[in-house]
């Protein structure tokens, strides 16, 4: 399979080793410095840029009727945009906040979890996530992604950074060293506290799971999500 990386950061450079692992070809290393010279030659596009460049990667991989797999965050003002480009084109997309399997799974504890608490109102719930010093976007992709989980399964309505109201999610964002990602959900009440944890070890995680999408995107149309690709529907 023929792959063009838009975005060639540390994230790209951990992409392409896997991708080289799993026998693909890498077809383009797009950066701010060149060109989509090659796109069109991809089965699949990986973006894993900035916020600033992901609507123009995803949209030229569109044009060029390139399938796309993106877990860039931070532009989702216009992901209705880019949904609709994709439809008018034909084209196939996945965009994910983490693509990390074990996350995915997480993703799907955290909702069942919200279900069950939703019954007792002692428990208030707080979000926690942690991330290296260079990550430009705060909360996460990845804890307002978990924070969207509990308010579709609760009466929770919204997630801050501020000091909570009662209908909202109030999440913690930390940078700190070169800490990939660490997220936690907590339940408190006044007699105990429930907390969910997942903690990434490494970029790996992220970077396979991306691959994989990229692996079961190719030569599919349609917006699907990694529920579909890990068959967690």
């Amino acid at each position: 399979m023929k792959i063009a990386l838009l975005g060639y950061g540390k994230m790209g450079k951990v992409i392409e080793r896997i991708a080289l692992e799993r026998g693909h070809e890498i077809v383009l290393k797009k950066d701010e410095f060149n060109t989509y010279d090659g796109l069109s030659t991809a089965d699949v596009a990986i973006d894993f840029s900035v916020p600033t460049a992901a609507v123009n990667n995803i949209s030229a991989s569109f044009n060029a009727n390139v399938p796309v797999v993106s877990g860039t965050t931070g532009w989702l003002e216009h992901y209705d945009e880019m949904i609709a480009l994709c439809k008018e084109k034909n084209g196939g997309f996945i965009s994910s906040s983490n693509f990390s399997l074990g996350v995915n799974i997480f993703f799907g504890l955290n909702e069942y979890l919200a279900k069950i608490m939703n019954q007792f109102d002692s428990y208030k719930v707080s979000m926690e996530e942690i991330h290296h010093i260079h990550k430009l976007d705060a909360p996460s992709g990845t804890a307002i992604s978990l924070a969207q989980g509990v308010i579709q399964n609760s009466n929770y309505s919204n997630w801050t950074l501020d000091e909570a109201k009662s209908n909202e999610i109030r999440i913690e964002a930390k940078r700190i060293g070169e800490v990939p990602g660490t997220h936690t959900v907590n339940y408190d009440s006044p007699i105990d506290s429930i907390e969910i944890k997942h903690t990434a070890h490494n970029r790996e995680g992220f970077a396979l799971g991306a691959v994989i999408a990229a692996e079961w995107l190719a030569g599919k149309q349609g917006v699907f999500t990694m529920k579909d690709v890990l068959n967690l529907n």
